[in-house]
């Protein structure tokens, strides 16, 4: 925590400095002091390493992120299975969970700049033995409130992060569908008061899609949270979305989604662009849009945050990678292809963005200094990431590290 200080010192300090400085008769600007540790930056990455069939999570801190130099593991927290850290930006508290439990254990940063554990809360009482897939399936309100999304159970866990104690479970009514497998959004959205989550529906065998769209709605007044479905069935698997200029709720298919149509197009739904209403809950049955139609014909899916009412498609270059028959559709979402076109929410126009290279399809945007924002990129057969700069425009790589990672968030 930072140290407080009156505001008479600071300012006879201050007075002090300049009149030595002046006696001197030093005419260059004094050497700013060094930061102490509470200025310093602080960032926590999440990384997964995975050898033969044991997996392995590393919580790793670093002071910067624009390094050549792969990120140590060496004295990271060792987390067993696949863990994911979540929590506000720049409080000093990280919250990790994982796969092979039902449990979020909090740590701060001690005055060593190390990580020490402080505390835990269990969800198993609800039934959740296993807390996977995103970090941003975590939702942070306040101090006293925070959300776990559970598709397995298909229930919004509410729980306290500041007591660590579990207040409340909200059923979600309608997530489930027969011979489907639900997925939840990397990236939800927040509109006011709402959470607005995006929903994923695969059949449960096989590499199809179900044709359905749908979120979850989670209203953090009074704790309730409703499924809400495309009535008209248009597309499938639209898990990614963004919110327009106009406060409206664009949703897109997944990257994954696109792969799948790309190699079994006659039957899996065609990719697509839907709207949402936060403020009647319902999607807009007179707006849709093929997504290869707004990129000459190519494949696309997946909807990332961009500036000034815009949002990010990803769109497959195969003039660099080519589909082969039989080809599973992941490989196809995770080839280093998928170009950057960037959306007017306004006009619904896209054109390519040609100074990003392409880079896996399936990303995640993180904030930094909160005017960066970086994406994720796994590569080397997905046994390295690189986290590589948007806000800029250039994808220059920040940094990399050795694994999958699914969570980074700046804890000062």
């Amino acid at each position: 925590m930072k140290a407080s200080f009156s505001l008479l010192p600071r300012l006879t300090a201050a007075a002090l400095a300049m009149l030595l400085s002046t006696a001197c008769g030093d005419d260059d600007d004094p050497t700013p002091p060094e930061p102490t540790p509470e200025d310093k930056a602080l960032y926590a990455v999440i990384t997964q390493v995975n050898v033969g069939e044991e997996t392995t999570s590393y919580v790793v801190l670093t002071d910067k992120v624009d390094q050549t130099a792969s990120l140590s593991l060496e004295n990271a927290i060792e987390v067993p299975g696949r863990a994911l850290g979540s929590g506000f930006s720049k409080k000093g508290t990280l919250y990790v969970s994982s796969n092979e439990g039902g449990i979020v254990t909090r740590y701060k940063v001690n005055a060593s700049d190390k990580l020490e554990k402080d505390g835990e809360v269990s969800f198993q009482g609800r039934g959740v033995n296993s807390i996977g897939e995103y970090q941003h399936q975590l939702q942070y309100v306040s101090d006293t409130k925070a959300y776990y999304l559970d598709g397995r159970t298909a229930q919004v866990i509410v729980w306290n992060p500041t007591a660590m104690t579990v207040t409340n479970a909200i059923a979600l009514t309608g997530l489930t569908i027969e011979g489907a497998v639900n997925t939840f959004a990397s990236m939800p959205v927040r509109v006011g008061t709402k959470i607005i989550v995006p929903i994923g529906w695969r059949p449960s065998a096989g590499t199809g899609i179900t044709k359905q769209a749908g979120v979850v709605v989670i209203d953090t007044t009074n704790d309730s949270a409703v499924v809400v479905k495309d009535a008209g069935e248009r597309c499938g698997y639209v898990r990614d979305g963004v919110v327009g200029p106009d406060g409206q709720v664009y949703l897109a298919t997944e990257a994954y989604g696109a792969a799948v149509f790309r190699t079994a197009p006659s039957t899996t739904p065609v990719p697509c662009l839907l709207r949402f209403n936060p403020s009647t809950s319902a999607f807009d049955a007179d707006f849709h849009h093929d997504l290869a139609d707004l990129t000459n014909g190519k494949a696309t899916g997946s909807l990332l945050a961009g500036p000034s009412g815009t949002a990010y498609l990803r769109v497959l270059d195969e003039t660099t990678y080519t589909v082969v028959d039989g080809t599973h559709p992941r490989t196809i979402a995770s080839a280093q292809a998928w170009k950057f076109w960037q959306l007017d929410l306004s006009t619904i126009k896209a054109t390519e963005v040609s100074s990003l290279p392409a880079s896996t399809g399936s990303s995640f945007l993180y904030s930094v200094e909160d005017d960066k924002v970086l994406f994720s990129e796994f590569t080397n057969g997905s046994t390295q990431t690189n986290f590589r700069y948007l806000s800029d425009k250039s994808g220059t790589v920040a940094f990399n590290t050795q694994g999958l990672a699914f969570s980074f968030l700046q804890l000062r």
